[in-house]
């Protein structure tokens, strides 16, 4: 079978290169897929998206009640923002996102969501740096310190492994309390990583939240022909 690759995008960003590509995955059967690299290392992929919607499925289910209001924490390729709007309880959504071109590319529909996203009202995309927001006012762009029912992040690969050191204040026991504050009595933080839940993370958290529970996610890799594994980290406040 023919390899076809195509380079959609091609961006100079804060974090460094970010490259928009699609290709026919012959390790998948030939389908089509989108891949996104960051600094010349895959940051996602349309082929892997269990985890992500793991995040929302997990990360939600601790909710009750109606109106939701969910913020999160990296768009990616829309996976966990898609499977949030499953559920008629979200009345809205805030997606922050540092990388301008990556909302560019939903709007314009070049992934796989962005359509789907992009023409729902519940949807509001926020252009910011989610760790600068997380030290400051909160993540609403019109109401500083408003509090949500879900905060979901989905941006670096562990809390241990950032994509910007920047970033590492965010998972200490004072950046997870400053977070908490954005977040409703009985409202919740779920946190993705690339690896199995960490038990140092899960006691910075038992400090913060009432209740903490860490998931195994795991799901094919037809690249590595063998079983992947996620981690999603659930604290109820």
């Amino acid at each position: 079978m023919r390899l076809n690759f195509e380079e959609l995008d091609y961006q100079q960003t804060p974090l460094g290169e970010l490259i928009l590509q699609k290709r026919n995955a012959v390790e998948a059967d030939g389908r089509e897929i989108v891949e996104v690299k960051l600094n010349r290392e895959y940051l996602m992929s349309s082929l892997f998206y269990e985890g992500e919607t793991a995040l929302a499925r997990v990360g939600l289910a601790p909710l009750s009640g109606a109106e939701w209001d969910i913020a999160i924490g990296g768009l990616g390729l829309g996976f966990t923002a898609t499977e949030v709007l499953k559920y008629k309880q979200v009345k809205r959504m805030v997606v922050v996102e540092a990388l301008a071109p990556v909302i560019e590319w939903h709007k314009k529909a070049m992934v796989p969501n962005g359509k789907l996203l992009s023409n729902d009202l519940r949807c509001v995309y926020h252009n910011a740096d989610f760790f600068a927001l997380a030290r400051n006012s909160g993540f609403d762009p019109c109401q500083p310190d408003h509090q949500f029912d879900a905060i979901l992040l989905d941006i670096d690969h562990t809390p241990g492994q950032v994509l910007n050191p920047s970033h590492a204040d965010f998972y200490t026991p004072q950046g997870i309390a400053r977070l908490a504050t954005f977040i409703k009595p009985g409202g919740v933080f779920a946190l993705w990583s690339n690896e199995v839940p960490e038990n140092a993370f899960m006691r910075i958290l038992e400090k913060i939240f009432s209740r903490v529970e860490g998931h195994t996610i795991e799901f094919p890799n037809p690249i590595q022909n063998n079983i992947a594994i996620n981690g999603v980290y659930v604290a109820v406040k």
